[in-house]
């Protein structure tokens, strides 16, 4: 028994020993190791570190809407807000006992996102959206990662060729639209909702070509699953967690294996029928590698990059429209300037075709500035797997960085004291740096679908503009909000009015 009793106490000593070191001794060691560089931040505390602090704030932030206008830092990043107010614009907080580097310089974002020597790799999705992206390209690293992206690559080279199914989709939103107005002068609509499923019939179209109706079982069944996984995002993680039989856990695997199951069924197909132009198709190709050995996508890998395909494109692109039209209904003179460049370009064409979408110019800035004001993603995070200088801080390997690309997109002393406002002007110049605009990311991981976004967006934005006038309605509240993007937190209310052909 005494033996047995020392053996525990040796045991539990060595436990209590590494959670020293882990959590206390090796922190306040890279705690002084930023101070004597200048560089300060809230301070770590075990345990807890700053993570109650930053769920804190995030909390008061969504509780309440705030005035219509484009200064949202303080609501889409509230900590980052707060602290850079505090300590400067680089400064460092405590992620558990992990330390996060805040750089918001662009020389320095675009030295991290284009950097090739290795030090800085895409971190791990959280546990509880693995099931929801899988093992697509958000997720990977390394080789497998550089033969996705190969391959991915290949297969978006064909983004013009989607403008019909752009226009297709579109013009099923319209139709529901005049339904909707049932012949009055002027109706609201709540945008956010219509351009979700907008998107994601896009996305179904472009996916899936001819068997687009079957792929939207698919990504309805994927559709639940955000919704299980955010509530899973939103709630404190508890490792393992996701592996215990719950309710919401039991019904998470059943959505997956039902998206798993009907996409094998609409490979196998697809398969049948040859090669065609949906993506389906085009990530079954094979690619001829440096050596000249041709490789090839398996059934598990087209599966994650559709999963990821659709997560990535339905709410980037969906959220962005709603951004897009509510500051062309904030903004009447550039809603009438891009009207009169539809007219002059498409020449009365019910839409736009793939050659007309290249000389939309101003319809281009506005997107532009959109994006600039409303972000896909709030930030960027990499980990720093080796010891490395950035610019004069030298971090070591086991941090991470963290880039506040909404901080980044709104600094008056990259954009000018005007950087609050919505003036896509700005983008006819030629750009500032190339650190300062980076909606897609930058270097080797830069979005590889954003061409074909952009494309959804100029259609998208082009049918509505020819045949709505459109104004804010007095119910919007102003909420922007991160989640897996940044998105409207009570939707965007639109009052439109028919124009007359």
């Amino acid at each position: 028994m005494q033996l047995l009793l020392q053996i525990l106490s040796a045991v539990l000593a060595i436990i209590l020993s590494k959670l020293i070191h882990n959590f206390i001794w090796v922190p306040r060691k890279i705690q002084l190791h930023f101070l004597k560089q200048g560089i300060t931040g809230p301070g770590y505390h075990p345990v807890i570190s700053n993570t109650s602090e930053i769920i804190s704030l995030i909390s008061k932030s969504l509780s309440k809407p705030i005035p219509l206008n484009h200064d949202i830092l303080q609501r889409a990043i509230p900590f980052y807000h707060l602290w850079s107010g505090m300590y400067g614009k680089t400064f460092v907080y405590w992620f558990g006992s992990t330390p996060r580097l805040a750089v918001s310089d662009p020389g320095l974002v675009k030295e991290v996102l284009t950097n090739s020597s290795g030090a800085f790799e895409k971190i791990g999705l959280n546990p509880s959206a693995q099931l929801l992206i899988g093992g697509g390209l958000v997720a990977l690293n390394g080789d497998k990662w550089a033969l996705h992206r190969r391959i991915a690559n290949q297969a978006f080279k064909s983004y013009f060729a989607w403008v019909p199914e752009a226009v297709a989709s579109t013009e099923k939103m319209l139709e529901r639209w005049e339904i909707e107005r049932g012949g009055r002068e002027e109706f609201e609509l709540e945008v956010s909702r219509e351009f979700h499923t907008l998107t994601a019939d896009i996305i179904s179209r472009t996916a899936f070509g001819n068997s687009f109706e079957d792929g939207k079982t698919i990504f309805e069944n994927q559709e639940k699953l955000i919704a299980l996984t955010n509530i899973a995002l939103r709630s404190v993680y508890i490792p393992t967690f996701r592996y215990w039989p719950t309710a919401k856990n039991r019904e998470r695997w059943r959505l997956n294996k039902e998206i798993i199951k009907s996409t094998k069924k609409l490979i196998d197909i697809d398969s049948d029928k040859g090669y065609s132009k949906n993506l389906l198709s085009l990530l079954r190709l094979p690619h001829k590698n440096q050596e000249g050995r041709e490789e090839m996508l398996g059934v598990e890998d087209i599966i994650n990059e559709c999963k990821t395909f659709y997560i990535a494109g339905k709410e980037t692109s969906g959220n962005f429209l709603s951004w897009a039209l509510l500051c062309l209904a904030m903004h009447q003179d550039w809603q009438g300037m891009a009207r009169e460049e539809i007219a002059r370009v498409c020449k009365g064409k019910k839409a736009p075709t793939a050659e007309d979408l290249n000389d939309l110019k101003l319809v281009a800035l506005i997107i532009n500035e959109t994006l600039r004001l409303y972000p896909p993603a709030v930030m960027i995070t990499r980990n720093v797997v080796k010891d490395v200088k950035l610019g004069n801080v030298d971090i070591p390997a086991g941090a991470q960085v963290y880039l506040p690309m909404t901080a980044v997109h709104h600094d008056p002393e990259i954009w000018g004291e005007d950087a609050q406002n919505f003036n896509p002007w700005r983008f006819n110049e030629p750009r500032k740096h190339l650190g300062a605009f980076f909606p897609f990311g930058l270097g080797p991981r830069i979005c590889v679908g954003q061409n074909l976004a952009m494309v959804e967006a100029k259609v998208a934005l082009v049918m509505i503009i020819k045949h709505y006038s459109f104004e804010v309605s007095p119910t919007y509240l102003h909420a922007p909000m991160q989640l897996l993007t940044l998105q409207p937190q009570h939707g965007v209310q639109i009052i439109l009015r028919r124009i007359v052909d």
